[in-house]
């Protein structure tokens, strides 16, 4: 299981091949859709390999599942992610991969209508004056990066995107002239308040600052 120091290593990384692209503060905005991907890519994999078990193969569990996608009540995973979406389908990019990377996160949440505004909220196919913001090679460099840990199911705790999200902003948020406090709540701070209110099951929480 990926470890905290692991992670911090990989995210940097993962930084480090897109810096002077865009400003530091943004970093995340590129990095984390991946990572998010690449989340659930492992955890759906992880789910059919499950379920291949109990339907003779991975092919044919594929296919049940893409059935039950027409009924809600009868979905089999978390998440379903078309093989023409998966992570191992963006390794294999080559050209136009920003476009394509646009199409995917697209596809995903086409398939996956809780997902419109988390993981497409950004175009890796962005320009400003007519230059691409983030360039094919860069992006093929970043997707590599990502590809070196596998964030499955029994690979990485829960919480990994949460402590992705933290890291990035705390670790960048400097470079923008603002500190990470005034990006994100502090987790002892989130722990605090969850005490504090002492939440019970089928309660609600709202907040005017969430969109």
């Amino acid at each position: 299981m990926i470890n905290m120091k692991d992670l911090e290593t990989w995210l940097w990384d993962a930084a480090c091949s897109i810096r002077g692209a865009t400003e530091a503060a943004k970093y995340k905005d590129y990095i984390l859709p991946l990572i998010f991907i690449k989340r659930l890519s492992d955890v759906f994999d992880d789910e059919i390999e499950k379920l291949s078990d109990k339907f003779g193969s991975k092919e044919t569990a594929y296919k049940v599942v893409e059935q039950s996608l027409r009924n809600p009540e009868t979905r089999l995973v978390r998440f379903f992610i078309p093989k023409e979406a998966s992570w191992q389908t963006i390794r294999t990019l080559s050209t136009d991969i920003g476009e394509k990377l646009d199409d995917i996160t697209r596809l995903i949440s086409k398939h996956n209508p809780k997902l419109q505004g988390v993981i497409d909220v950004i175009s890796f196919n962005a320009s400003v004056s007519g230059q691409r913001i983030i360039g094919d090679s860069k992006l093929s460099k970043l997707i590599e990066i990502i590809s070196r840990h596998r964030i499955g199911l029994e690979d990485a705790e829960p919480d990994v995107l949460g402590r992705a999200y933290e890291y990035l902003i705390g670790k960048f948020a400097e470079g923008s002239g603002k500190s990470a406090g005034e990006f994100y709540t502090p987790k002892e701070v989130a722990w605090l308040m969850a005490y504090i209110l002492d939440p019970k099951e089928g309660e609600e929480v709202y907040d005017e600052a969430v969109a």
